[in-house]
């Protein structure tokens, strides 16, 4: 679900992926809980410092 730190949309990621937009909502809130993120932008802070995503 690291496609949230390159910045699309929810609507944007259920297209690529090929899922609901209910479905994508729910794995970003369950990483968002798990990493006790506030938001998307540390969601993505943390992905790009723990090298889960490349620049």
């Amino acid at each position: 679900m690291l496609s949230v730190a390159r910045g699309p949309t929810n609507a944007e990621i259920a297209e690529e992926l090929r899922i609901t937009l209910s479905t994508v909502k729910t794995h970003v809130a369950a990483l968002m809980n798990k990493l006790g993120a506030r938001n998307r932008v540390e969601v993505a802070m943390w992905a790009y410092e723990t090298k889960r995503v490349q620049e």
